[in-house]
C-alpha cells in the first residue's frame, strides 16, 4: 500500500516502485513518485499508485445447513494520485501527501460475481525514514484512505548489518466494513540488487475472519529513472 521505499533517493527527480503482500490475504501495488527538483531535496512531490487486493470473508449462510458459513472472495481495485512535501533534517526525512483515491470492489460468491459501484474520495499519506543513528533505521506510514473507509500503518525498526537494515515490523489495517488484518515479523530494509533497491519481510498475519492466522511474505522495490 505504501511505496516501501525511503524517502528520497539518490539524485533523480522519479522513482518507480512496486510491492506485493502475499498471504490470506493479497494486495499488489505499483506507483511512482516524481520531484520537482530532485528527490534528495526538500520540496515539493507527487505520488501515483494503483492497487489490486483479494481477501476471503466469512458471513452467515442459510442456504447450507451444514456449514452455515459461506466464503466469498472479496477484490478491490485502488488507485490514486497525491501531492505533497518533503522536509529533510540530519536525522531523517519527514513526508506528508494529501490527494484523490478511487476504488471499486467485487465479492465472488461461488460463481456469481457482484460488482460494486465504484467510490472516490480524499487520501491522507504520511511517512517517517529517521535514523537515529549510524546503524539504526525507524520507518513509519500511515495511511487513511476515505473511499474504502479504511487506514493502514506499518512501523519498522531496524540495525544496519551486511549494507541492510534489519528487524522487526508490524502492520495493522481496518476498514468500514469491520474487516481488521494484523502482522508482525521481520524486515530486510535498503539492500540492492543491480539498479533496484529493495524490501523484503516474513512473519504472521492475523484477520478479524478468525482463525490460527497465516504466514506472510511481503516485497518492495525501487529504482530511480
Amino acid at each position: 500500500m505504501a511505496t516501501g521505499a525511503p524517502a528520497a533517493e539518490g539524485e533523480a527527480s522519479t522513482l518507480l516502485f512496486g510491492s506485493l503482500d502475499a498471504a490470506a490475504s493479497t494486495f499488489a501495488t505499483a506507483g511512482a513518485k516524481i520531484a520537482l527538483d530532485r528527490l534528495d531535496r526538500p520540496g515539493f512531490v507527487a505520488l501515483a499508485s494503483a492497487g489490486i487486493g483479494r481477501r476471503v470473508e466469512r458471513s452467515s449462510c442459510t442456504c447450507d445447513t451444514r456449514a452455515g458459513v459461506a466464503s466469498l472472495a472479496r477484490h478491490t481495485f485502488l488507485g490514486s494520485a497525491l501531492v505533497g512535501y518533503q522536509w529533510f533534517a540530519d536525522w531523517g526525512v519527514v513526508a506528508a501527501y494529501a490527494g484523490v483515491e478511487g476504488s471499486r470492489e467485487a465479492i465472488l460468491d461461488g460463481n456469481t460475481l457482484y460488482v460494486f459501484p465504484g467510490r472516490t474520495g480524499l487520501r491522507l499519506h504520511g511517512e517517517v525514514w529517521a535514523r537515529p543513528s549510524t546503524d539504526t533505521l525507524l520507518a513509519a506510514t500511515a495511511i487513511l484512505g476515505s473511499a474504502r473507509g479504511d487506514a493502514w500503518t506499518r512501523i519498522a525498526l531496524g540495525y544496519r548489518l551486511w549494507d541492510t537494515y534489519l528487524g522487526p515490523e508490524v502492520g495493522l489495517y481496518a476498514d468500514r466494513t469491520g474487516y481488521r488484518k494484523w502482522s508482525i515479523g521481520l524486515h530486510g530494509t535498503d539492500f540492492a540488487i543491480g539498479r533496484f533497491g529493495l524490501r523484503a519481510s516474513a512473519g504472521f498475519q492475523f484477520e478479524s475472519s478468525g482463525g490460527a492466522g497465516s504466514p506472510y511474505v511481503a516485497v518492495s522495490a525501487w529504482t530511480d529513472l
